[in-house]
C-alpha cells in the first residue's frame, strides 16, 4: 500500500433529486482533489438518498414515495454512472459511492468503486437488508464480497450492518483489505428507543473491522437534512422515529479509523455538512498485522475455516441455445417419422 490522504464526506444528498445529488457530489470530489485526497468515499444509498420512508410506519405507508424513489435510481450501465466516472477521472482520485442500483424495476443497495482514471473497478450490492429495508431493496450474492486493486492498495467495501455479521467481515479480511469503506446512513433513526441504532454501537463496529482487519476504515455518514425530515416525518410520531434531536438536521458522524482502532484525522459535528481528512500510513497496518494477521500467521484454517461461493445469483438458465440463423427444417405432419414401417 502507498500512503495516502483519504477523504470521507459527511453531507445529506438532495433527497430523491439525482441529477442535483451528482453535483453536490461533484463539489465534494473537487474539494477533497484540491486538498490533496486520493480517495473520496460517500455514505451508504447517498445517491438519492437513504429512504427513511421505510422506518416511518407500517410497509404499505412508503408506496407514494417508491415511484420517484426508484425514478431517481441508476443502474451500472447509464448516463449517471459514466457521468460519476467523467467526475472521477476530471479529479484524478478514486471515488466509492453508496448509491441504489436499479436492474430491470428491482433495486440493490450498492457500492461503486470508480478509480482516478475513471474506470468502473468494481460495483457490489448490499448482501442482505436490514429489517424494513428489504421491503423496497433485493440482496446481493457472494460476487459481492470483492476487495480491488486500486491505484494505492488492496481496497474493499461494505454497507451499515454489514459490519456486524462476522463472516462477512472474515471474507473481507481474508482478501488482504488494506483500506476499507464502511458506509453509513444518518445515526438518527430512533436514536432515543434502539441504542444499537446509534452512533455508539455502529462507530464501535467500524473500529472493530479495523482492529480485527488490521486495515485502515474510512466510514463517512450522511446527515438528514430539514428537507429530508420534513418530506417523511410528517406527524409528530414519525418525528419521534427520525430523531435528530427536536427536528433539526443531524445524524452525523463520520470517521476514519487506524489499524489500532485510533480515532484519526479532523472532527465533524452531527449538523456539520464537511469532509473529515486523514492522512493513511500503511507501516500501521505492518505494525498491526506483525501481532494480528487475520488472513496469515494469525489464523487457523485447519480448525475453523469459511466458504465463499462465489456464483451470481441469475433469475434465467439459458439451455439449448440455438445459434443465429434459420430455424432447422420441421417435419410435415404427412410424412412418416423416421423408423416408422408406413
Amino acid at each position: 500500500m502507498k500512503p495516502i490522504k483519504a477523504a470521507a464526506v459527511q453531507a445529506a444528498p438532495v433527497f430523491m433529486d439525482l441529477d442535483a445529488s451528482i453535483t453536490k457530489a461533484e463539489q465534494y470530489i473537487n474539494q477533497a482533489a484540491a486538498n490533496g485526497a486520493a480517495l473520496v468515499a460517500f455514505p451508504e444509498t447517498w445517491l438519492p438518498g437513504y429512504p427513511w420512508f421505510v422506518w416511518m410506519g407500517a410497509p404499505v405507508e412508503a408506496i407514494p414515495f417508491v415511484p420517484r424513489y426508484h425514478l431517481n435510481s441508476f443502474s451500472i450501465n447509464s448516463e449517471p454512472m459514466r457521468r460519476l466516472q467523467a467526475i472521477a477521472a476530471k479529479a484524478s482520485v478514486t471515488v466509492v459511492m453508496g448509491f441504489s442500483e436499479v436492474e430491470g424495476s428491482s433495486r440493490y443497495m450498492s457500492q461503486a468503486t470508480i478509480g482516478p482514471d475513471g474506470a468502473l473497478l468494481s460495483v457490489r450490492r448490499k448482501l442482505k437488508p436490514t429489517h424494513v429495508e428489504r421491503t423496497i431493496f433485493g440482496e446481493g450474492d457472494g460476487s459481492d464480497l470483492v476487495v480491488v486493486d486500486s491505484e494505492f492498495g488492496r481496497l474493499g467495501a461494505l454497507n451499515c450492518w454489514e459490519h456486524v455479521q462476522p463472516l462477512v467481515k472474515m471474507a473481507m479480511y481474508a482478501q488482504h483489505e488494506e483500506v476499507h469503506v464502511a458506509a453509513w446512513p444518518s445515526f438518527c433513526l430512533m436514536r432515543d428507543i434502539a441504542h444499537t441504532l446509534g452512533p455508539e454501537v455502529n462507530n464501535a463496529a467500524a473500529m472493530l473491522y479495523a482492529v480485527e482487519g488490521s486495515c485502515f476504515v474510512v466510514a463517512p455518514c450522511a446527515i438528514v437534512s430539514q428537507e429530508m425530515f420534513d418530506m417523511v416525518a410528517s406527524t409528530p410520531e414519525k418525528a419521534n422515529l427520525l430523531n435528530t434531536r427536536g427536528g433539526k438536521p443531524g445524524g452525523g458522524f463520520t470517521k476514519i479509523y487506524a489499524p489500532d482502532g485510533r480515532s484519526i484525522g479532523n472532527e465533524l459535528a452531527e449538523d456539520e455538512e464537511g469532509i473529515v481528512y486523514a492522512e493513511l500510513d500503511p507501516t500501521l497496518i505492518l505494525i498491526a498485522k506483525a501481532a494480528a494477521d487475520p488472513a496469515g500467521h494469525y489464523s487457523r484454517p485447519d480448525a475453523v475455516r469459511l466458504v465463499v461461493d462465489r456464483t451470481r445469483r441469475r433469475v434465467l438458465t439459458e439451455l439449448n441455445v440455438q445459434p443465429p440463423g434459420p430455424p432447422p427444417a420441421t417435419r410435415r405432419a404427412s410424412e412418416p417419422a423416421v423408423g416408422s414401417e408406413d
